[in-house]
């Protein structure tokens, strides 16, 4: 009979590229969730501030983190606020084609 001590390690070590590529992909889809809650909370904030009559634009900035603020495209007609969003990502090749949108109105 052959000794099977290593084989176990051996198992996992293969296993590992697949356990990583879950790990990212979850990562990444948690980043897409978190974008999306945030786009949708400054769309709310600039439909609040655009019913008082402020500055929709920048309640919007206002209400997204550092990192969104930069790369945030808001568009405000007719009492509609789009927010435009592009979620964190570890892979940059990835992080140019993902972008969240969330939008909300106010009736006048």
């Amino acid at each position: 009979m052959r000794r099977q001590d290593g084989q176990a390690a051996v198992e996992v070590l293969g296993a590992l590229p697949l356990l990583l590529g879950v790990g990212l992909a979850m990562a990444q889809l948690l980043a897409v969730g978190y974008a999306v809650v945030l786009a949708g909370n400054a769309a709310e904030a600039g439909a609040l501030a655009l019913a008082a009559r402020a500055d929709a634009e920048a309640s919007v900035r206002n209400a997204l983190p550092a990192w969104g603020r930069a790369d945030a495209s808001v568009h405000v007609s007719d009492g509609r606020v789009t927010v435009r969003l592009r979620p964190p990502s570890l892979v940059t090749a990835l992080s140019r084609r993902l972008e969240v949108a969330s939008s909300a109105s106010v009736a006048r």
